[in-house]
């Protein structure tokens, strides 16, 4: 059974999870933009966007939203691993909902939306811990 103080920490640590995620889209997003406005293709520009958020995300989770029972050098290595995952599968993602008709905004904004649940179990369960 869970208990209220262990579902109100999960609460507590997905809703930092979503505002410290917001702050790494609009890193992701700017980039991702400017990166369009050179030309490039969608994937690539995407890709980019995505390692600016990574390192933001980074950032703030270990400093603000989880509660780290490992070292830097560990979380990080462990967070490269899952963002590697993470860029992969969200490329695909983007891939597959540009092929089926979606504007490359909409296709990113969905792609996000599918990736943010699974990051936050990935990042608490392992990358943090």
């Amino acid at each position: 059974m869970i208990t209220y103080e262990v579902f109100q920490s999960w609460t507590r640590g997905f809703t930092l999870h979503l505002v410290t995620g917001l702050v790494a889209v609009m890193a992701h997003y700017s980039l991702m933009w400017l990166v369009l406005k050179m030309g490039a293709d969608p994937v690539l520009a995407s890709s980019s966007g995505f390692l600016a958020g990574a390192l933001v995300r980074f950032l703030l989770s270990y400093v603000h939203v989880f509660s780290p029972t490992i070292g830097v050098p560990t979380a990080l290595l462990r967070f490269i691993a899952a963002l590697m995952l993470q860029m992969i599968a969200n490329a695909l993602l983007l891939e597959f909902f540009i092929r089926i008709g979606m504007g490359v905004w909409s296709a990113q904004v969905v792609a996000t939306v599918v990736l943010t649940a699974s990051n936050y179990m990935i990042y608490r369960l392992w990358v943090f811990r």
